[in-house]
């Protein structure tokens, strides 16, 4: 599974994040883009491995508030329905 994750992400690209987080009303402008995009393709390996331990509000100043709450409650959403998942396939 967690191959699976990592062929995934090895191939994800700005525009397939972009257009996920448009479909949750969350528009981020170019540098928050980034900062998500760099993010993601370096520390992916860490969060899967410990999803408890991600926490965005230590990026609280990498994004506007307004969609630092959005993002806040799509990642908690997201980890009550794949949390135990990831925990389960160490």
């Amino acid at each position: 599974m967690k191959d699976l994750i990592t062929n995934y992400i090895e191939k994800l690209t700005k525009e397939e994040i972009m257009n996920f987080l448009n479909k949750n009303n969350i528009n981020l402008n170019e540098q928050e883009l980034d900062f998500t995009f760099n993010y993601i393709k370096n520390n992916y390996k860490t969060i899967i491995n410990d999803i408890d331990s991600f926490n965005i509000d230590r990026f609280k100043d990498k994004f506007r508030e307004e969609i630092h709450v959005k993002l806040t409650n799509l990642i908690n959403e997201y980890k009550n329905k794949y949390g135990n998942l990831l925990k389960s396939i160490k």
